[in-house]
């Protein structure tokens, strides 16, 4: 079982690192700093929309207009930190304390 947890502990921690790179990538396409027109620019931004918008659309259905600030992205890190930590991490070390 701790292989399993210590592997999905793994996954939650890459998806972190792929909704920051989002947010940042969608703050450059924002502030005209990457061209969104360029080939290689659009394909990533597609791969980082295709990874990340399944968990964030429903998120943003619950959250108030804000305008054009998104905190969306804070909300699964979040979520995503919660998990980690309390309910990852506490299973870890409850059965490290019990085995």
């Amino acid at each position: 079982m701790i292989p399993l947890l210590l592997f999905i502990d793994y996954l939650l921690n890459l998806y972190t690192w792929v909704v920051i790179a989002s947010v940042i990538f969608s703050w450059l396409i924002a502030f005209n700093v990457i061209n969104p027109y360029n080939q290689f620019v659009r394909s990533v931004w597609q791969a980082l929309n295709a990874v990340t918008e399944p968990l964030l659309r429903p998120i943003r259905r619950y959250m108030p207009d804000l305008g054009g600030i998104d905190l969306s992205p804070v909300v699964l890190l979040l979520g995503i930190f919660f998990i980690r930590s309390v309910v990852i991490h506490g299973w870890l070390i409850g059965g490290l304390l019990a085995g």
